[in-house]
């Protein structure tokens, strides 16, 4: 079952034509990839479905919400139901770790001091954190504890869907693969959907179900993993090269 479309979508920066025609689908439960060369507007994209940039024409359906035509209200309620990993984490530096995981159910629920307190905890727990970590601040730890306080904190709302803006860059190459199985347990444990974009090759091996490559303003590819190689186009084929 479909939870995301994206129908003909059309990006336009002035007079550059980012995307000309995007259609693509990801099916509940699934780690999708949104994969393609360095330009090709994959961020861009990401940021279309979660309702940061407008998108020119064409049709986005979320959980069977059409962003082009969502009300306001519609649009609040929407966001509660997905949370986002942003490329270098987005902490605020003048929070503590423990206070960044809070800061949505402060924003957007009525809970108390002592419920919110006691999930984000357990949040901090889910990541792979320790407790003490929590009266940190976002300069007192490394690049990797800054991903998993992000991440903690896209899930304090206990989205159904995630959405990964390259979940592993600037992580080194161990750091990275514990990423990738945290994110694989989290889907596990938690019944996730995860949308994706990356680069990095190892973390499209070990975690993606589907991918869509965008090229030339265009989806030059939709599938798995062992459909991609048989594909006649130059960046997939130098990407995916064997060896």
């Amino acid at each position: 079952m479909a939870i995301i479309e994206v129908k003909d979508v059309r990006t336009v920066f002035g007079e550059r034509v980012v995307h000309d025609g995007l259609n693509l689908s990801v099916n509940k439960g699934e780690i999708y990839g949104l994969l393609g060369p360095s330009g090709c507007g994959k961020t861009t994209l990401l940021r279309e479905l979660v309702m940061l940039q407008d998108f020119a024409g064409g049709h986005i359906n979320i959980l069977g919400h059409s962003l082009e035509s969502i009300s306001h209200t519609e649009a609040q309620k929407l966001r509660r139901e997905w949370g986002v990993l942003f490329q270098a984490g987005a902490l605020f530096s003048s929070l503590t770790v423990a206070e960044n995981i809070a800061l949505p159910l402060v924003e957007y629920t009525d809970l108390s001091k002592k419920m919110i307190d006691e999930i984000v905890a357990f949040k901090i727990n889910l990541v792979g954190l320790k407790q003490v970590d929590g009266s940190l601040y976002p300069s007192e730890i490394s690049g990797g504890m800054k991903k998993k306080s992000a991440l903690a904190r896209a899930l304090s709302m206990d989205p159904k869907l995630l959405f990964l803006d390259e979940p592993t860059s600037g992580l080194d190459p161990i750091s990275a693969r514990d990423f990738d199985s945290l994110i694989l347990n989290l889907r596990e444990l938690l019944g996730l959907s995860i949308v994706m974009v990356s680069h990095d090759l190892q973390s499209i091996y070990d975690t993606l179900d589907r991918m869509a490559i965008i090229d030339n303003k265009k989806i030059a590819f939709e599938g798995t993993l062992k459909e991609v190689r048989s594909v006649n186009n130059a960046f997939i084929q130098t990407f995916f090269r064997e060896g």
